[in-house]
């Protein structure tokens, strides 16, 4: 909240919420380490409000000495190590009564404690770290970085030399640099007391098998026969480096998106369930910003006949949030940023956010939707299928792709029913074999108009 908007009114409607997660509510006789405390606990979320003279019952007592509360608030800002630098307090008068309000901003760039005890605003309390909490955020806040580590074990050999030649050879480098000198400036090489070693980064970026190292750096893609998950889907798990990930995750999204037909103007022409730029963009800052230190869990892209999820470990970093995403920057993996930006995947200064709704505002479709979950983050992408397939497929749609009147019969089938069965295509074409329309199915399967789901008796087909 800016300092302008500290108005009488404004703190009035705050205190009359309540205490929460950007808001500590302390009487006039709190102590200054209290104060710390309080200050710590929202430095190390998402900054927020404490204030002086108001209690937890949503009560305003008020201040005794105005002066002198606001330089406690002053003074206890100064006992967290490292200290807090914070805005000066404000005396703010409400109905006779004076409180005492600090303001501490959201992404400072430290992690801080008070007497050696790390603390969080979580709800309407104060309360410690867990262990696993301090160490996410000392290498979100880049005081750690789990991307800079060097694995025990990794040498140079771990790195694959053509995916480094080849970035050297895109950088347009000279043919006489030492490429273990680019890679330390990069950040994918480490000097260690044992020599040069690859970083997680290097070995992500460019290592022979990746996943030795990081079993988790991997991505699941599943496609969903319904809106819901079930029993009947499509699965590939996509492993490798992470340029590879990138190229081959698009490639499923691909494959397994529907297509239909769109008239502009005079012209009919083909459209993707989802616009292949905004996939390219969801599936790339998965890769590059997810929390590579969350072991146990990987990013997953979920297709469902209506949306699209991409979900990556790690929730978001720094100073972004769900409210400013769209204008604030941050990169947890910054080496990683930097080699993919290179690579031509991402931009370094990362305006995604921005075209991912322009686009999406273009085609017709809702924005895409951010959701922070309790250890992650997700990206929810609608579908623009059903603007693009009717109740019939229109006439001489399939023409081109030279169908025989059986397949055809299929295919409006699948436009009016979403799936169809062996049984359910048998009962269409009566007069032909068993054989003869397991021929026709497998060809549209080819000609990828439709996808095959399950297998023996369970099976049946849906629209690409």
């Amino acid at each position: 909240m800016p300092a302008s908007s500290l108005t009488p009114d404004a703190i009035r409607q705050i205190i009359k919420e309540g205490p929460g997660p950007k808001t500590a509510l302390l009487g006039a006789r709190a102590s200054a380490r209290k104060i710390a405390e309080a200050m710590a606990a929202l430095a190390n979320a998402h900054g927020g409000l404490v204030i002086l003279g108001a209690t937890k019952a949503r009560k305003v007592p008020g201040v005794g000495d105005p002066d002198v509360a606001r330089e406690l608030m002053a003074s206890a800002a100064l006992l967290p190590s490292p200290p807090l630098i914070l805005p000066l307090p404000q005396l703010i008068e409400l109905d006779g009564k004076t409180v005492c309000v600090s303001q501490v901003p959201a992404g400072l760039p430290h992690v801080y404690s008070v007497r050696g005890q790390y603390l969080v605003r979580s709800g309407r309390e104060t309360r410690p770290l867990m262990p696993h909490e301090l160490r996410i955020l000392l290498l979100n806040r880049g005081e750690a970085s789990f991307e800079a580590q060097t694995p025990h074990g990794a040498t140079l050999e771990a790195l694959d030399p053509d995916r480094v030649r080849a970035y050297i050879h895109l950088l347009k480098r000279p043919p006489d640099e030492d490429p273990n000198d680019l890679l330390l400036s990069r950040g994918c090489l480490a000097e260690t007391d044992k020599g040069l070693r690859p970083t997680m980064a290097g070995l992500l970026l460019f290592g022979k098998h990746p996943q030795r190292w990081l079993r988790s750096a991997e991505i699941t893609g599943v496609r969903y026969a319904g809106p819901a998950m079930s029993d009947d889907f499509i699965r590939e798990d996509i492993q490798g480096a992470l340029p590879d990930q990138i190229r081959q995750a698009e490639a499923f999204v691909n494959a397994n998106m529907r297509r239909g037909m769109r008239i502009r103007g005079f012209e009919r022409e083909e459209v993707p369930e989802y616009p292949i730029s905004v996939v390219r963009e969801a599936i790339v800052n998965a890769v590059a910003h997810r929390d590579y230190s969350i072991r146990g869990d990987n990013i997953r892209i979920l297709m469902f006949s209506d949306r699209m999820e991409v979900y990556s470990p790690g929730r978001l970093p720094g100073h972004v949030t769900l409210d400013n995403i769209v204008e604030e920057r941050y990169s947890r993996n910054e080496a990683i940023v930097q080699v993919l930006s290179e690579m031509g995947f991402i931009e370094r200064l990362g305006y995604g956010i921005d075209r991912m709704i322009r686009v999406c505002e273009e085609e017709g479709l809702p924005p895409p939707e951010f959701t922070e979950t309790s250890a992650g983050f997700k990206v929810t992408i609608h579908s623009g299928a059903e603007a693009l397939v009717g109740a019939g497929p229109p006439a001489n749609l399939y023409a081109h792709l030279q169908l025989n009147p059986r397949q055809e019969k299929a295919l409006a089938f699948l436009q009016k029913n979403r799936r169809i069965t062996n049984r359910e295509y048998q009962t269409l074409c009566p007069d032909a074999s068993p054989e003869t329309l397991r021929r026709d199915l497998a060809d549209l399967v080819d000609k990828g108009l439709i996808l095959k789901i399950g297998q023996k008796r369970a099976t049946f087909y849906i629209l690409k």
